[in-house]
């Protein structure tokens, strides 16, 4: 059971031309770098739409007054199922485009219109906001199993990805209605690898653009368990790459073998 407090009627990003944008932001215990990361957010579109993931440390109180769209779960839902509410809400209030972005202050909302350009130059797209070019400021264990995922990803996915793992990321909404992944709390952070490789599938594939990262002293720790959560999406991605591209790997493997051996 959730519910739902509007501290804005909101509204959307409409240029001539440009779809309607919203941007969403899941929050859980994010006090520290809530309430600076959403005002800047507003001030780049319209709509913003904040998620507060049943956070216990006044995550909600901190965007009080200011013009966005406070939603709230009761209990905590997961990263994954926090979006699906607020793309949900975006998409019932016109928004075509999704505009996600991490609570934690890593992304810079000004970096939004470099994602919106990108979409608006490869429509139907996802657009990522690649980090991983900014290896000095990226602590390296993140760095290098980011770079692990991204191989495994990309093979599943049947594409090159430069940063699978940011949260950072532009998304036509349908995608949300028609991707076939599993949004419950245990596949919280195997969702947005998950996501990729399912779009891909239905014919999206993803554009990653270069944006700056902040990995800040007054963030809270990371949500992330290393063992568990790898885990959940090493066994998401031997399933995908069984189900999905050994099939295709396999026809194009026998289609040779009956060639060479029709007389």
């Amino acid at each position: 059971m959730t519910n739902a407090d509007a501290h804005a009627p909101g509204g959307g990003l409409m240029t001539s031309g440009s779809p309607v944008a919203a941007v969403v932001i899941p929050a859980y215990n994010e006090a520290r770098t809530m309430r600076d990361i959403a005002r800047r957010a507003a001030a780049q579109l319209p709509l913003v739409i904040v998620v507060d993931d049943g956070s216990t440390d006044g995550t909600a109180a901190m965007v009080a007054g200011l013009p966005v769209v406070l939603l709230r779960n009761e209990v905590n839902l997961g990263k994954a199922g926090s979006l699906r509410r607020g793309a949900g809400e975006a998409v019932r209030r016109g928004a075509q485009l999704i505009v996600t972005l991490d609570g934690d202050g890593q992304h810079a909302p000004e970096d939004i219109p470099l994602l919106l350009e990108a979409h608006h130059a490869s429509p139907g797209h996802i657009i990522i906001g690649a980090r991983l070019h900014r290896r000095e400021k990226i602590p390296a264990p993140r760095y290098w199993a980011n770079r692990v995922a991204n191989f495994w990803i990309g093979l599943a996915a049947g594409y090159s990805i430069a940063d699978s793992q940011s949260g950072f990321r532009v998304y036509p909404a349908r995608i949300f209605s028609e991707a076939r992944v599993r949004y419950d709390r245990a596949h919280s952070f195997v969702f947005e690898s998950e996501v990729l490789i399912e779009a891909a599938r239905l014919g999206v594939d993803a554009i990653c653009v270069p944006v700056s990262v902040t990995y800040s002293a007054r963030a809270r720790a990371s949500h992330f368990r290393p063992v568990l959560d790898i885990a959940r999406i090493v066994r998401m991605l031997a399933w995908r790459l069984i189900t999905q591209r050994m099939p295709t790997l396999l026809r194009l493997r026998r289609g040779p073998l009956q060639q060479r051996q029709q007389p």
